[in-house]
């Protein structure tokens, strides 16, 4: 149904809930403010765009949504993609590709795709987990260790060669308040759990900074005020070239984004025994995507960790994700410029909280016990995210499990001669006469089982006069599948060899009746079961004897 939840939660609404999603919406909108924030400045943006991504996008989210209780907003899975476009394309750019993903999520919304993005497999979706958390944790050393490096090298092997060589400049005082940010993080939530620990950390670490002062870097010092201003929109100028540059960014942020979005809904669901619309979800997404941008947003995305928040603090519809995003737009409009002073390395030391809870790293090591494909999925997608790029790393990385499923499925498919089996007592007693031999097919009969298929039939080394497949056992018939049964025909009118094929499944049937394969085969030699089968085997081979090339009608 591609129709926005708020609409569906409207309908029986009252005050009590509306209460409830007030009071989680301005507590969601106070945790979003120091991440929308910090999200932004990891990115190699300002301040500003966290800000208006987090408005912007957090409002259409909720309103166009699929989901009760999402919120949405700028996400630290984007930071290692949003980095590298802004470092090559520029602001403009990212612009660009932002928006040509809010067009892919709303085409595949609209194509009811939603459910397929669920199936993206989960060594794939932890490999890139982990490995986005440790290029962000690697991104905030700088600002951690406070240390004297004007600007940091994207690439994670040179910005680790280039943070260790100005290890000694670091500055003690800008290491303790980030420390200290760290420890209020973790665990401020024993002593109070109305007000969000990353807040109590950016109130306590800036106002320290302000009144003992510490001499540590500020936004203000870096970025210069912040406005607090709203931003008209604009639209920068595209070109044909911009454009197929930035295809693989724009697929790669929309890929991310509907997986995000799309787990943080799963997510959601199970917390409060509900069911998101998958569809209207990456509709809703999608068009985030694209009026965001506009605005100088960066992407965003269902981001769990505040959408968890909101559903803890009584959030129950998408009216509390409205109001979340409106408690943001009265703090950027009212208190923006106080937002200067947040010290540089209490930003860094959330983004140190926020990328280890990012990587996941009970359940990588948990995988790294698995089968040895899994296990190379997982590894090579960490890998290539850490060492090269996100967007090749989701490829390779679903390439490869797909070649894994391939093989497993492959594996799976199982062709045996019931003629040899003396353990089969159905087929003696059916009396199988000389020159008939019987194949069984077990498992989906598709591309990664034809070869096997092929060396099992090679190992017959005279043709015989009635060859039978069992297939009772195979759901699943591909282009590949049907071009080896149509071998075995080619083979069998050369070597005067008949061919049966019993217990058909509907989809094998269908796939045949699509191809010119069934009057090759024959209405009377496609028959439903085995016992039919050799009966009509008895059939053709008294046929053959009599010399009669007429099949008789059964």
């Amino acid at each position: 149904m591609l129709l926005p939840k708020l609409v569906t939660t409207l309908r029986d609404y009252d005050r009590a809930q509306f209460a409830k999603d007030v009071a989680a919406g301005v507590i969601v909108g106070i945790v979003a403010l120091p991440l929308a924030i910090a999200f932004a400045i990891a990115s190699g943006v300002g301040p500003q765009a966290g800000l208006y991504t987090a408005i912007i996008a957090g409002f259409l989210i909720s309103a166009l949504g699929g989901s009760r209780v999402q919120i949405g907003g700028p996400t630290g899975a984007f930071i290692v993609i949003v980095y590298g476009i802004v470092q090559q394309h520029g602001t403009g750019g990212l612009t660009v590709a932002t928006m040509m993903a809010g067009v892919i999520l709303i085409a595949l919304g609209l194509a009811k795709m939603g459910g397929v993005i669920k199936y993206i497999p989960h060594p794939v979706t932890v490999g890139f987990t982990s490995g986005i958390a440790v290029v962000i944790a690697s991104g905030q050393l700088r600002d951690f260790f406070g240390l004297a490096l004007e600007k940091v090298p994207a690439e994670f092997v040179l910005k680790i060669e280039a943070l260790a060589g100005a290890a000694a400049t670091a500055d003690w005082v800008a290491l303790l308040l980030a420390v200290v940010t760290v420890v209020i993080v973790q665990s401020a939530h024993r002593l109070t759990t109305k007000v969000p620990s990353p807040f109590i950390a950016l109130v306590v670490t800036t106002a320290a900074a302000q009144l003992i002062p510490l001499d540590v870097a500020t936004i203000g010092s870096r970025f210069g005020t912040i406005d607090a201003s709203f931003p008209v929109p604009h639209l920068p100028s595209v070109t044909l070239h911009t454009l197929t540059q930035l295809v693989g960014a724009a697929f790669a942020i929309a890929a991310l984004g509907g997986i995000e979005s799309l787990l943080s809904a799963v997510v959601a669901d199970g917390m409060i025994g509900s069911r998101h619309r998958s569809n209207m979800e990456l509709i809703g997404q999608g068009v985030a995507n694209v009026v965001t941008p506009l605005f100088g947003g960066i992407p965003a995305t269902g981001a769990i960790a505040r959408t968890a928040t909101n559903i803890r603090a009584g959030g129950r519809t998408p009216v509390a994700g409205i109001v979340h995003a409106l408690t943001l737009l009265v703090i950027t409009l009212f208190a923006g410029r106080w937002a200067s002073l947040i010290p540089m390395p209490t930003l860094a030391g959330i983004l140190m909280v926020v990328s280890y809870n990012m990587s996941e790293w009970r359940t990588f090591r948990g995988l790294l016990s698995a089968p040895r494909g899994d296990v190379a999925v997982l590894l090579t997608t960490f890998f290539l995210t850490v060492l090269v790029d996100l967007t090749v790393a989701l490829g390779v990385g679903m390439v490869l499990a797909s070649f894994l499923f391939i093989r497993q499925m492959g594996e799976a498919t199982t062709v045996r001669s019931v003629t040899d089996d003396d353990a089969d007592r159905a087929l003696r007693a059916f009396e199988l006469p000389a020159g008939v031999l019987v194949y069984e097919i077990d498992g989906p009969f598709f591309f990664g089982a034809a070869e096997k298929f092929r060396d099992t039939m090679a190992e017959i080394e005279r043709s015989p006069k009635v060859l039978v497949l069992h297939v009772a056992r195979v759901n699943v018939l591909d282009a590949t599948g049907l071009g080896v049964i149509r071998d075995l025909l080619v083979k069998g009118r050369r070597d005067n060899s008949a061919l049966i094929l019993s217990g058909v499944h509907s989809q094998p049937m269908l796939a045949l009746g699509k191809s010119d394969l069934l009057d090759d085969i024959g209405e009377d030699n496609l028959v439903p079961t085995l016992e039919a089968a050799v009966a009509r085997a008895k059939e053709l081979i008294a046929l053959r004897n009599t010399g009669s090339h007429r099949a008789p009608t059964t």
